[in-house]
């Protein structure tokens, strides 16, 4: 556990295990804690590096100005600050966006990479929800109702058939010790808005994997298809009932899929 400044940010950032560094970025409303049910797995292999978001955790302070491309220059820097000349680079949701990116701008850092349950742009359904979870944040709904609420996005159907973990979930949501602000969260939803690559997916030249769950209603199967496959070396994997939160539904499955790819 350390932090170290970087582009303006108090970073804060874990290293697990020993092996090819593999550096995992988190989605909206996450943190490097949004990794644990596959960090132990992986970090048997890999020296995987975590760390918070600008505008997310004990990265302070939680209001930075916050980009896609400003959390891609963070990653960078870590990678440099941490004396490597390159990293596995794995990216869940929004974190996707910030691999891509350093993909695009970074090529000579990144060796191999990795998107989760994520595309290139979001569409504007998903700029409406965004926003939607912005407005329930601003008008002081519950933390438990407002968890509950991104939890039926995020998760299969499969997943509330257990209304015991459903409810720890919550529990566990809400009694975090390192909450986002509201202004955070808002930040991270408006820079969503402006990312856009599908440009750019011909120029990236490292070997990339695509990660989906069937279920995944904010970045389909089909939507991550259509539109990644214009990254020229590109395979894709799909997990059977493993919704947005694959990683957290289905850990097993998730990191077989890494280590197979990564090698």
């Amino acid at each position: 556990m350390a932090y170290t400044n970087i582009n303006g940010v108090d970073l804060y950032y874990e290293i697990h295990g020993e092996g090819a560094p593999l550096i995992m970025i988190a989605g909206l409303a996450s943190d490097s804690q949004s990794w644990q049910p596959v960090l132990q797995k992986l970090a048997r292999r890999y020296r995987v590096i975590i760390f918070d978001n600008r505008g997310a955790g004990r990265t302070q302070p939680q209001d930075a100005a916050t980009g896609i491309g400003q959390m891609a220059d963070d990653c960078i820097a870590l990678i440099k600050h941490l004396g490597l000349s390159s990293a596995h680079i794995l990216g869940h949701s929004m974190g996707g966006f910030v691999a891509l990116d350093c993909a695009i701008r970074y090529p000579e850092y990144v060796s191999k990479l990795i998107l989760a349950s994520t595309s290139a742009f979001c569409s504007e359904r998903n700029e409406a929800l965004f926003n939607d979870w912005v407005a329930y944040l601003e008008s002081d709904m519950s933390a438990e109702l407002w968890f509950r609420n991104m939890f039926y996005w995020i998760f299969s159907k499969q997943f509330f058939e257990d209304t015991a973990t459903v409810n720890e979930a919550v529990r566990l949501s809400v009694a975090y010790p390192y909450p986002q602000s509201k202004t955070a969260f808002k930040n991270q939803v408006g820079t969503l808005e402006k990312f856009n690559c599908r440009e750019s997916l011909p120029d990236i030249t490292s070997e990339t994997l695509v990660i989906g769950g069937t279920e995944d209603l904010i970045f389909s199967p089909e939507e991550s298809t259509a539109v990644l496959s214009a990254i020229p070396e590109v395979t894709f994997s799909f997990i059977q009932q493993a919704a947005h939160a694959l990683h957290v539904e289905k850990p097993q499955e998730f990191t077989a899929m890494v280590k197979r790819f990564l090698g």
